[in-house]
């Protein structure tokens, strides 16, 4: 397929000291590990933490559903905070604010205890979440923001590949209190990673002002991309919190976990490469059907008539290609939308569908479990993501007839334009 306009240029200076490869760039990535290394493996370790204080599915649930639900109250208010705070401040806070408490997990594995832990959790990772992808669109030329949204999910998904698991596994292994006390440090670590971070002066807006107001970016081009992620990871939040729960064989929870993640990883990077040389939207249909069937095969696995640990690992692997590719596609078609003045809009809107959609399916699945089992809530889950798919379809017609992947650039030169 032929090169685009905006992929055969010549990369100028300034795009070589903020590129790929940059100090900058470089400093987010690895701020990105030390944040996500202490989310990852509590998504399933405090459930489990809860659990060990006795708590029945609809608590377990809670303790992801109230990390995630403070994470979107404050997502809610990111425009606000953001006429306030640079993104590098709100990135340094984050990290601080979702280490620190998790020194406080071991105190107490009381339900109120580990709410009250965990929601105080959700506000950092709120800021840390919206705060570093919009860093991503920042940072990064956008002939090659494809790739860099691609990189940033790897820094975001290394840290699930390794940490998620074996988090469990520490935890019923070694002790609970190691993994908190590990977890809350790494984090804390990553604030002055961020802090070191440059970020360019923002362009001017279309009224000569710098500082271009993200409430003057409209919400109703995100509409479609966001509902699909938040179906979508609406199945994420029950894996993740039911999953160590419902499989028979100690083993398979983890091992599936492990592919899950590494699959996202996979999913996100060869999907940023394809988007930047053949445009967005192309690979959001088989994505969403690609989760159709990881949800699907989640239920047959935790069904009580065994193939367990086979049918999870295969679940696992379909699910997380299908997810990855859809996170990138998604935002990388509302960072396009947004346009150059609307990159904290775009990531505001992003990260409260992925953040909300695994709150409440976490919940969802802990409260749909007492009728349909988790089975049948895995397969619920399928149905939904399958209702998705029309809007998915749509969207990448959207795409196809929006044009190439210099879009970005076009609309760099006409800013209030926004696809409907």
């Amino acid at each position: 397929m032929p090169l685009s306009t905006t992929q055969r240029r010549r990369p100028s200076a300034g795009d070589e000291r903020t590129g790929l490869a940059g100090r900058d760039f470089l400093l987010l990535l690895a701020a990105t590990l030390g944040t996500f290394s202490n989310y990852a493996p509590l998504l399933s370790v405090a459930p489990l933490w809860s659990a060990r204080g006795g708590s029945g599915n609809a608590g377990v649930g809670a303790a992801t559903g109230v990390t995630m639900a403070t994470t979107v109250g404050v997502q809610l208010c990111m425009r606000w905070l953001l006429r306030r705070m640079s993104l590098r401040r709100t990135l340094v806070v984050g990290a601080l604010l979702l280490g620190l408490p998790t020194f406080a997990y071991p105190l107490s594995a009381g339900l109120g205890w580990v709410l009250a832990v965990s929601a105080v959790r959700g506000v950092g990772f709120g800021m840390v979440a919206v705060a570093g992808s919009a860093l991503v669109a920042e940072l990064i030329p956008a002939h090659s923001r494809g790739r860099a949204v691609g990189w940033y999910g790897v820094a975001v998904g290394l840290p699930q590949v390794l940490c998620l698991p074996l988090g469990v596994w520490l935890a019923e292994h070694i002790g609970f209190t190691p993994v908190f006390l590990a977890a809350g440090a790494l984090s804390v670590l990553a604030a002055p990673l961020a802090a070191a971070i440059r970020t360019r002066p923002r362009p001017e807006g279309p009224s000569g002002n710098r500082a271009a107001k993200s409430d003057e970016v409209p919400l109703r081009p995100f509409g479609r991309p966001f509902t699909v992620l938040i179906t979508a990871a609406c199945a994420l939040g029950g894996v993740t919190s039911f999953l160590p729960l419902a499989l028979s064989e100690p083993s398979a929870a983890p091992v599936a976990l492990f592919l899950l993640s590494g699959a996202v990883v996979v999913g996100r990077w060869v999907a940023g490469v394809f988007s930047d040389r053949a445009g967005t939207g192309r690979l959001l249909v088989p994505s969403v059907l690609a989760c159709v069937v990881g949800m699907g095969g989640f239920g047959l696995a935790t069904a009580p008539f065994g193939y367990g640990a086979v049918l999870s690992a295969a679940a696992a692997v379909v699910y997380g290609l299908g997810f990855g590719a859809l996170q990138n596609d998604t935002l990388v078609i509302m960072f396009r939308r947004a346009g150059p003045h609307g990159h904290g809009a775009a990531s505001t809107a992003w990260n409260m569908a992925y953040d909300a959609g695994t709150g409440i399916g976490a919940v969802a699945v802990g409260l749909t479990s007492h009728a349909l089992g988790v089975d049948g809530s895995f397969t619920a889950a399928a149905v939904l993501i399958l209702l998705a798919a029309p809007l998915a379809l749509r969207d990448a017609r959207t795409e196809h007839r929006s044009g190439d992947p210099s879009a970005d650039e076009r609309q760099a030169e006409t800013p209030t334009h926004m696809p409907q």
